[in-house]
């Protein structure tokens, strides 16, 4: 995911560890200029409001005061100035467009990863929690989005296998893999990892399909060195049969991959481990042990600190 402001966190925090001007430096310095945040949130969870950290972060990389109005979409929809937006993923950072706001953005448009309007720049999925607006609702269901390849999207996994080995996950949640790759019919399968990444996913879509009571098995031994070359050897100890998934692998399974593909592009995950909860709600490690049921992918909780949740991705 492109992620605009990364850096301007990054540099937010160190700056704030090293700030110590003079004080006659802070006598004479000046009041940094007020500007126009509008902030579209979610009004029915929590993962699509604004981001405080997010907020100050782009504050401080435009050099101004935040002054921060924050509306639901249908109020935002209301407003002549700014209906027609694109809402369809929350929360939506909007700032009042100024010629020094403009010029510091300007980089940014020129990438599309800021949006100009007559009056404003928008600034499109720059959270890593968030509320899709126009997805259908997929009760119970949590899509786990990972690079099989990928350590983190395997720690997300194993906390979950170990989570079903001790009962934690309640019958009527349904936990699915889906994976991150690119596609296109000039250049085939791409990913992070390689194409040995892929090549895996096609053949844990193969096991999901065909041997939905041993998928959680095989990853269970495939984690446990996930880049070896000895795939075949981890489906023959979780009972599967090889030459059946590989039979399939240059058909079927290239075509479930391909579905992947899309599906990840619908939502706009790039990054591993992300979460999708009933098709609506995208969250971070954090805000997924959150939920009600979810605790368990905090491995850290049961030591009682429970903001100690697991960081990082691919």
């Amino acid at each position: 995911m492109k992620k605009l402001f990364a850096l301007v966190l990054a540099c937010t925090l160190a700056g704030a560890a090293v700030a110590a001007p003079a004080k006659k430096a802070a006598k004479t310095a000046k009041a940094p200029a007020k500007a126009e945040f509008i902030v579209v949130e979610s009004d029915t969870y929590a993962a699509g409001k604004e981001d405080p950290q997010l907020t100050a972060g782009i504050a401080n990389f435009l050099g101004v005061k935040p002054q921060v109005t924050k509306l639901t979409a249908d109020e935002a929809a209301q407003d002549a100035k700014l209906a027609g937006f694109d809402y369809s993923f929350l929360p939506l950072y909007i700032l009042k467009k100024t010629n020094d706001i403009r010029q510091k953005l300007d980089q940014h448009i020129q990438y599309g990863v800021a949006i100009e309007k007559d009056e404003y720049i928008l600034l499109p999925k720059q959270t890593n929690q968030g509320v899709y607006t126009d997805k259908k609702a997929q009760p119970k269901v949590m899509d786990l989005f990972v690079m099989s390849q990928c350590p983190y999207g395997v720690m997300a996994e194993n906390l979950i296998i170990q989570a079903k080995k001790d009962g934690k996950i309640a019958d009527d949640k349904n936990i699915r893999v889906r994976y991150i790759v690119n596609y296109s019919d000039k250049e085939g399968f791409s990913s992070l990892h390689g194409s040995g990444e892929w090549e895996e996913d096609i053949r844990q879509l193969l096991i999901a399909k065909y041997y939905p009571s041993k998928f959680w098995k095989y990853l269970e031994i495939r984690n446990k060195d996930y880049r070896s070359s000895r795939w075949d050897k981890a489906m023959e100890d979780a009972g599967i049969n090889v030459k059946k998934i590989m039979k399939k692998f240059d058909t079927e399974g290239v075509e479930l991959l391909k579905e992947e593909a899309k599906y990840s592009n619908e939502y706009g995950i790039n990054a591993s481990p992300s979460f999708v909860w009933e098709g609506q709600v995208k969250l971070d490690f954090g805000g997924v042990a959150a939920l009600e049921g979810f605790g368990f992918m905090n491995p850290n909780a049961s030591a009682g600190n429970n903001n100690a949740v697991p960081a990082g991705s691919c």
